[in-house]
């Protein structure tokens, strides 16, 4: 099924408990990844519902055009929250959903989408970004920041490669610094051979810092099962 919000479609997939995880997949993901991560979720049992951040289903293919499209949402990070906050009310109001219940997860700039929603004060159970972004500099680019909610809510864990390079050793200690500021119960996974990306199963570009690692896609996916066992 798909529902409209803000020109943005949400994909949603069959439901066996009353409890969300609300997707957010970009950066080079293939629709057709965000879809089957959202049957992944429905075969564990929960509503997958999968928000497209740019609209009109967009397919990102190649590096280039993903960052073309993520650029301005990353700079202009009241615009994105927006965006993702519009997906997450749309969710909220929908007949199968528990708006008590609701979990979220992110990869790639999908990750800081749900970073942004969870400072937003949006009342989260889990916040889970895959090889999320997590500084204020892209490139030139320089994050427009918003401040955070008074109070942030919910479990968070982080699932990060050690190689990736889109992800800097300042970046990390500065969110965790805030993570840690905040008062959230947070946790920090790394995995030492995983580059960015690790895992979409298309990514194949070490000149990037790109690659799939079935390894830790597997490890990482467990975790986060293992998180929403407890807090969901």
């Amino acid at each position: 099924m798909t529902y409209p919000l803000m020109g943005m479609p949400a994909m949603m997939r069959a439901i066996k408990k009353n409890v969300q995880v609300f997707l957010s997949l970009t950066l080079g993901w293939a629709r057709i990844i965000l879809q089957k991560k959202a049957e992944e979720l429905a075969k564990l049992g929960y509503v997958g519902f999968a928000a497209d951040l740019y609209g009109d289903g967009i397919s990102l293919t190649t590096s280039e055009e993903a960052t073309q499209y993520m650029a301005p949402l990353f700079q202009e990070r009241k615009k994105l929250r927006a965006r993702i906050s519009a997906a997450y009310e749309t969710l909220k109001k929908h007949p199968m959903v528990d708006p008590e219940r609701i979990a979220a997860i992110g990869f790639c700039f999908g990750g800081l989408t749900v970073i942004e929603l969870l400072r937003s004060g949006a009342e989260l159970l889990a916040t889970v970004p895959f090889h999320g972004l997590m500084g204020t500099k892209f490139g030139k680019i320089q994050a427009n920041i918003e401040p955070n909610a008074s109070k942030l809510y919910g479990s968070f864990l982080a699932l990060h490669g050690y190689k990736d390079p889109l992800v800097s050793q300042e970046d990390i200690a500065m969110f965790q610094k805030e993570l840690t500021e905040s008062g959230l119960d947070w946790q920090f996974y790394v995995y030492g051979n995983a580059y960015h990306a690790f895992t979409n199963p298309e990514a194949d570009d070490l000149s990037h810092g790109l690659l799939y690692d079935p390894i830790t896609a597997r490890r990482s996916w467990n975790a986060m099962k293992a998180l929403f066992q407890e807090v969901l």
